[in-house]
């Protein structure tokens, strides 16, 4: 009492808030405190006569006005909830407290609204508490169970295929089909019926580390496959992976497989299916279904969450739909050759010979890649043609052999044996692509001046003899030293000894007519 009348002595003297303070040996806040106390009571200096230091008490100090539970205002925490997850307007917790308090001056203060908030989000369904903005995730996994079995009436083969499910992050909404495999392909393409069914696409998507997204699954800096990577860059979104060890980045993930394990699948266990497309036609009206249904306990369902907060944030789908490409790490062979699978090569400029490369594979076009920079483009053969090449590729050298004929190289081989030239013809004919049999024979001539002319004869006439028409296959009989045995049938039948002993043909026929 005393200090509170000293400071408001002070006070009528024109003292500043500061100089009070270290004159009555208290806080600046303390003194700002009973400044504003005595002006809302309206007391000043000098206090009336009739105030004992109890009624200065009670005025300053009156107890606080305690509201009844019953009474007190309540928010409605789900349009609260609803407002945190528009993304348009960037709303915050504290904004909307604030809101609210402007109407309901006697509710809660902020620390206490958040903790209400909270309570309220522990009592809801798992889906209603996610807290992610509209358009912002998209949860990808596949289920652990598989699809009900489908018989093919052509062959009666089974098949159970796996699903994939995706969940978007705000809204729960919920997107599932059969899938052959786990298999990239199948993964990617799941992605864009996904995205399709949608119709949007969200920024971020949260994969589970499997193989077929993540080539390297780590804790800080995951390897996202090539193909994966392109896919996210086509859709212009984002792949975050999940971390090893942690399935609460991928809550939604896990809810969104669960319940489609338990309402889809489980609902069609009974069910005859023969072929995919039946099966995923049944697939997606459980999933409508699914979507359509309010959660547990709340009016509002996934599919009018969807329209409300998720679709109108979703980014629009591109022009074209994604086209699968593959890609395999190479390296160029010394003819300046890549190997791009199912025995086919082709060519890159002939300064990367050696070099490591990148080979991007769709089903028209092989792109060749050194450093992120494309090298090579070709059209994708998919016949029995081995070797594709670009002229403008071969060094100078190598395009000098352009301007050779067929024959101009049979005249070479004749010119050392014929036995060569025949071997040859048949080379040339044996290969679809012209330049590398010219090298093949190149190959041969080789050995010539290797081996001498006679061996070299020889050896052809083998190869010619027993069909081993190859570079490889002369080779191997000049080093194995098979020319210079007879060939098969060139080795003359030795004639029989004069001798009375033998009996040829004659005495036989002589001894038949005999005996009939």
């Amino acid at each position: 009492m005393r200090k509170i009348t000293e400071v408001l002595r002070l006070n009528a003297q024109g003292l500043s808030q500061r100089q009070i303070a270290l004159s009555a040996g208290m806080s600046k806040t303390a003194v700002r405190e009973y400044l504003s106390r005595a002006e809302r009571a309206g007391l000043g200096w000098p206090l009336p006569e009739a105030m004992t230091a109890e009624t200065l008490d009670a005025v300053l100090f009156p107890p606080p006005v305690v509201v009844p539970a019953a009474e007190r205002p309540v928010p409605e925490w789900r349009a609260v909830h609803k407002e945190l997850k528009r993304k348009d307007c960037h709303v915050t917790l504290r904004l909307l407290w604030l809101e609210w308090k402007e109407v309901n001056p006697d509710g809660w203060r902020y620390s206490r609204f958040c903790y209400h908030y909270a309570q309220w989000l522990e009592t809801t369904d798992v889906v209603m508490r996610l807290s992610y903005a509209g358009g912002e995730r998209m949860f990808v996994d596949f289920c652990g169970d598989k699809a009900p079995a489908w018989v093919d009436r052509s062959s009666g083969e089974v098949h159970r295929d796996e699903v994939f499910v995706s969940v978007l992050g705000a809204s729960g909404m919920i997107y599932a089909e059969a899938c052959a495999s786990q298999q990239l392909e199948c993964w990617l393409m799941a992605h864009v019926h996904a995205w399709e069914a949608y119709g949007g696409v969200a920024e971020i998507t949260v994969p589970d580390n499997l193989k077929a997204g993540v080539t390297k699954a780590c804790y800080y800096d995951p390897e996202i496959n090539p193909s994966y990577a392109e896919l996210a860059c086509h859709y212009q979104t984002v792949v975050l992976p999940a971390r090893p060890g942690k399935p609460r980045d991928k809550a939604a993930a896990e809810s969104g497989v669960m319940a489609v394990e338990r309402w889809v699948l489980a609902a069609l266990r009974n069910r005859s299916f023969y072929s995919r497309a039946e099966l995923n036609e049944a697939i997606a009206a459980k999933v409508a279904e699914l979507n359509a249904r309010a959660f547990r306990g709340e009016p509002t369902s996934r599919a009018e969450l969807f329209a409300e907060l998720e679709r109108p944030f979703l980014a629009p789908l591109p022009a074209g739909r994604y086209e699968l490409a593959r890609w395999r790490k190479a390296k160029v062979h010394i003819d300046y050759h890549v190997d791009a699978g199912e025995g086919h090569f082709y060519s890159v400029p002939y300064r990367y010979s050696r070099q490591k490369v990148e080979v991007r594979l769709t089903s028209g076009t092989v792109e060749v890649f050194n450093h992120g920079h494309r090298i090579a483009s070709h059209a994708r053969e998919h016949g029995r043609r081995r070797y594709v090449t670009d002229p403008a590729h071969m060094p100078e050298s190598h395009r000098a052999h352009l301007e050779w004929s067929p024959q101009r190289l049979i005249d070479w081989a004749a010119s050392t044996s014929g036995s060569a030239a025949e071997l040859m013809e048949k080379l040339l004919a044996s290969r679809p692509h012209p330049e590398h049999a010219y090298r093949a024979g190149m190959g041969i001539m080789a050995l010539a001046r290797r081996y001498g002319p006679e061996r070299f004869e020889a050896a052809c006439a083998r190869a010619v003899a027993s069909g081993a028409i190859s570079y490889s296959s002369v080779k191997s009989i000049l080093a194995e030293g098979l020319d210079r045995l007879p060939l098969p049938g060139a080795q003359p039948v030795p004639v029989p000894p004069d001798h009375d002993n033998l009996r040829g043909a004659g005495y036989y026929a002589t001894e038949g007519e005999q005996c009939s």
